[in-house]
């Protein structure tokens, strides 16, 4: 049996269509596969993202309030987040193939009918659809890397996959503020109608057949999913809902914060002491995962949680359209790209925890620099941070996902992966709702210490009043109008003021959560071998 074949679900050609025999004859099958693995990954990431831009134009076209509207993202994140884990067993029990293109041709669809939506109930349904489909392509994908490549060339192959997680949500907003404002809300949706059809066919066509597989159906662990479906529900509802509901002061953040305790407890302890579980949590005996997945829910908290403040501090301060906002984004997302392929190359001839720490500084550097935003603060200010962002985010990746994930058995990588895509996405929820509560919290506080200091007593605040009401008489003949204005004026300045100095503090404090969390590294396995640095060389 010919060697490119190695790895690919054995060496058994017979698994192999015609057409992907002959790429395997030149080495290319495993390529081929990398890429159709990154498209649904890329469709999942995207459209975590792309929605958010359009909402104002939703809510609008479909008459729907804020909180109503926000289902929207909130359904999509739930059914997808409750999916992750649950990706090893559904690919061990129907296939690896036949659930990827089931998960691939159900999310392609439910974004059809998310385009087709004449009603917010129909649009949320559908969001769900699209979420529990879409919930099984970032890890499965994953998975599937480790499964084709060997660890000679996991490097390159997890770079591929990188360029899509990393960038995709940059690309995103960039892609649906343009999609909305030329074409519509719906377009945002029906631009995956492609993409998918080439990914399905890509599929049916590369991807190996499974073998046959004799061994006994087990019993489906019905209780477990139950619980892990409630608990992961509750949990992402109270995180999206908490910070427009004042968390726990509402009775429905309550209920579900017990849900989610209740739930995960029990489904925890179902999991490891049921014969055989949905989810095999028993995988987490292996330190390296269980560290590298800890130090995901900071990556992922680190990852998206910056890129969730900056849109916001330039639409909400600098007065950014979407658009405009998403295109500041991209000159970091290409530097990404261009250092997924440099990484590709390096991360196997050095200490994983080395390339990861090194990451970690240069998150803290962009922080640091993010963190010295003043009133002049405009495009160019925040060219080099968020270059350096990127940068450092891919840094980090591929290293941890090798270091992670690189050394476990075959057996495992599936219920692994699964695991460690879910507490990225994990933390990425948790990241953006405590940037989302801490905004709100240090807007109020800085905004009390400065009214503190502005008093009738204050020559300052005498001298810019005088300024602003001479500038409003001039436009108005009324003298009362006048001096209305100019304190209108006068707390709009206050406004702006306590919401930069809040942006500081988020940017402060994700700094001080990456530093905090490197003594994890110490628990990770190298993530390097000589087979890779030959192979990157």
């Amino acid at each position: 049996m010919s060697a490119p074949l190695k790895g690919l679900y054995g060496s058994d050609r017979s698994l192999l269509s015609p057409v992907a025999a002959r790429l395997a004859d030149r080495g290319l099958l495993k390529w081929v596969i990398a890429i159709t693995a990154a498209l649904g990954a890329i469709l999942e990431v995207i459209d975590t993202s792309i929605v958010n831009v359009a909402m104002p134009d939703i809510q609008g076209n479909l008459g729907a309030t804020l909180s109503e509207v926000g289902w929207i993202s909130t359904g999509y994140a739930c059914a997808n987040v409750v999916m992750i884990p649950l990706t090893a067993w559904l690919s061990d029990r129907f296939g690896r193939k036949q659930y990827l293109l089931f998960s691939l041709i159900g999310f392609t669809a439910a974004s059809v009918l998310c385009g087709l939506s004449n009603s917010l109930a129909m649009l949320i349904a559908s969001r769900v659809l699209q979420g529990l489909c879409g919930g099984g392509l970032l890890a499965k994908a994953q998975s599937l890397l480790f499964e084709t490549f060997p660890r000679a060339e996991q490097p390159a192959a997890q770079a591929l996959f990188g360029i899509g997680v990393i960038a995709g949500p940059a690309f995103g907003p960039v892609l649906g503020g343009w999609l909305t404002d030329t074409l519509g809300w719906r377009w945002i949706f029906f631009i995956n109608l492609p993409v998918g059809i080439i990914a399905v066919l890509m599929t049916m066509v590369f991807l190996p057949r499974d073998p046959e597989d004799n061994a006994p159906v087990t019993r489906v662990d019905w209780a477990g999913i139950g619980l892990l479906t409630l608990g992961l529900a509750c949990f992402q509802t109270m995180l999206e809902e908490g910070q427009q509901d004042d968390w726990f002061s509402s009775r429905f953040i309550v209920t579900m914060a017990a849900g989610a305790v209740g739930g995960l407890g029990l489904f925890v302890w179902r999991e490891l002491t049921v014969e055989h579980p949905a989810v095999d949590l028993r995988v987490l005996r292996n330190r390296a995962l269980a560290a590298g997945s800890v130090y995901s829910m900071v990556l992922g908290g680190g990852l998206y949680g910056v890129m969730f403040a900056v849109p916001i501090f330039v639409q909400d301060y600098l007065h950014f359209t979407a658009t405009q906002s998403g295109l500041l984004l991209m000159p970091g997302a290409f530097a990404s790209a261009v250092a997924m392929i440099a990484m590709g190359k390096i991360s196997g001839r050095f200490d994983a925890r080395a390339l990861i720490a090194t990451g970690a500084l240069v998150t803290v550097s962009t922080a640091v620099l993010l963190a010295d935003i003043n009133p002049d603060t405009g495009t160019q200010s925040l060219f080099f941070p968020l270059i350096l962002r990127g940068l450092g985010s891919v840094m980090m990746f591929i290293p941890l996902s090798l270091a992670t994930l690189g050394g476990l058995p075959k057996r495992d990588i599936s219920a692994g992966s699964g695991f460690y895509s879910l507490m990225r996405q994990m933390g990425s929820s948790i990241g953006i709702a405590l940037i989302t509560t801490m905004l709100a919290h240090r807007e109020a506080v800085h905004r009390a210490v400065l009214v503190e200091r502005i008093t009738a007593y204050s020559p300052e605040t005498a001298a810019r009043m005088q300024l602003f009401t001479g500038a409003f008489a001039q436009r108005s003949a009324d003298p009362v109008m006048a001096k209305q204005q100019a304190f209108a004026a006068l707390d709009a300045i206050v406004n702006g003021q306590a919401l930069l100095l809040s942006f500081a503090d988020v940017f402060r404090y994700v700094a001080i959560a990456f530093i905090a969390t490197l003594p994890l590294l110490l628990l990770l396995g190298r993530g390097g071998n000589k087979e890779a640095a030959a192979a990157a060389h």
